[in-house]
């Protein structure tokens, strides 16, 4: 069979200085430093070896923009559900599999992590809980809720608190809770779990770690199931209701909905999601502010106009993407960018990487909310399966600097920048923690 080509032009190699040689040869996204400081890596894969092959990863690492649209664009060639699917829990897939279907009311695989055309299905059941209609409908009440957790850690007089613990978390738990209808004051646990699932796709799992995380999907799986029935019974005004009962109507006028199990990995999807991803992109937002000169006055300018802090925004999720790539496996043979990759092979999208592709962005590096294409940053994916929670991260993240302004100034790292820790993952670029002081701004 001929290898197929995907349309993307062979990039121009440059010459690569020594220390990118270096980390090329010797570099990989296992490493805790490459992690935590990915961008020299991600220049000389770019400039050297766009579709890179990371042995220690055993993925092949898509690093270029235009390379990123053009495999995203081909959910055919390039499978999220074998790239998902296949490799989660890698290496230790049926003992993981096992212990949910034991303990935690079964494994469940994500209905949303697949292929066409049982994706568009499943998307085509989601969407009426996620339009940006009834996302703009939430802001009030998202303004609320973020208004007072901030207001919260304020009050405790201090001065100081940790970003990432005390504000970006809890925030994002608190919104999703309320959107999903799920008890309040379970910060902690939905922190906890939200790490447990994130971890099966991390590809830095010990068998240990995968047990303790297993037993925390388990313990997650079965709350979920239990408020699931509640809403089978009694539907409320809520996302948890909106999968539950979730109907199309077909070109046949027959009526399809989700099955049970589905709508068990979509509300486990959207809780994770919902959360996770967006705690990061709000946890970057602080660090930049305490770390890059002039982001504070600029954000505060920002916030006076509506369009300006939209367009910060995007320029935030593309300067600092909370998720640093996702996976695809090919179905085929293929050649991309002038590098054949075999059928079958793990592939992972570095949207981090893409985001910092100075052929698309110049001066990357460069903070600047009037570029022009800001809108083909790839933060959310794209494709098919572009976020569909991205309307309400935009929200949250919006609505969250708004309020940050609002109710804080001066705001610094209490800590040198060097001390910093990143959660060691290949999925998600998520500070571990970020002290800061602050004043209180009154008025």
């Amino acid at each position: 069979m001929a290898t197929q080509t995907i349309e993307s032009k062979v990039s121009e190699r440059v010459p690569l200085t020594p220390e990118e040689e270096k980390v090329l040869k010797e570099g990989s996204l296992t490493d805790y430093e490459i992690q935590a400081h990915p961008r020299e890596y991600f220049r000389a894969m770019r400039h050297g070896d766009p579709i890179h092959y990371d042995e220690k990863l055993g993925s092949w690492l898509v690093t270029r923009h235009e390379d990123i649209w053009a495999v995203q664009s081909d959910p055919v060639t390039f499978s999220v559900h074998h790239g998902y699917h296949d490799f989660q829990a890698r290496g230790l897939q049926d003992e993981f599999r096992a212990y949910l279907r034991e303990h935690g009311g079964g494994y469940f695989p994500d209905a949303i992590m697949s292929d066409p055309p049982y994706h568009t299905r499943i998307r085509k059941l989601m969407e009426n809980a996620f339009t940006a209609h009834r996302v703009k409908e939430l802001e009030p009440r998202i303004t609320e809720v973020v208004h007072d957790l901030i207001a919260e850690v304020i009050e405790r007089g201090d001065g100081k608190c940790d970003a990432v613990k005390d504000i970006a978390i809890p925030l994002t738990i608190r919104v999703i809770v309320e959107q999903l209808g799920l008890d309040h004051g379970m910060e902690d646990k939905i922190s906890r779990w939200s790490v447990a699932v994130t971890a099966q796709i991390s590809a830095m799992q010990s068998r240990e770690t995968m047990l303790e995380n297993a037993k925390e999907i388990a313990d997650l799986q079965n709350y979920l199931i239990g408020k699931m029935k509640e809403r089978e019974q009694e539907r409320k005004e809520d996302m948890i209701s909106d999968l539950v009962h979730a109907e199309v109507t077909n070109e046949d006028g027959t009526k399809e909905k989700l099955t049970f199990e589905e709508a068990v990995s979509l509300v486990r999807a959207t809780l994770i999601a919902g959360n996770d991803t967006t705690a990061t992109a709000i946890g970057n937002l602080f660090y930049v502010i305490t770390t890059k000169p002039g982001m504070a006055e600029m954000l505060e300018e920002a916030v006076q106009d509506e369009r300006k802090l939209n367009r910060f925004v995007e320029e935030h999720l593309r300067n600092e993407p909370p998720v640093r790539a996702l996976s695809r496996a090919t179905t085929r043979e293929v050649t991309v960018n002038g590098t054949t990759i075999p059928e079958g092979a793990h592939m992972l999208l570095v949207y981090g990487s893409g985001n910092d592709d100075e052929t698309e962005y110049p001066e990357p590096r460069k903070f600047d909310p009037t570029r022009p294409n800001l809108g083909r940053h790839v933060a959310f994916g794209g494709g098919p399966h572009r976020c569909i929670g991205l309307a309400l991260a935009r929200m949250e993240i919006k609505v969250a600097a708004r309020e940050i302004v609002k109710q804080m100034k001066n705001i610094k790292l209490a800590v040198p920048q060097e001390e910093l820790r990143y959660v060691p993952t290949v999925a998600t670029r998520t500070l571990e923690s970020l002290p800061i002081t602050y004043e209180k701004r009154e008025g």
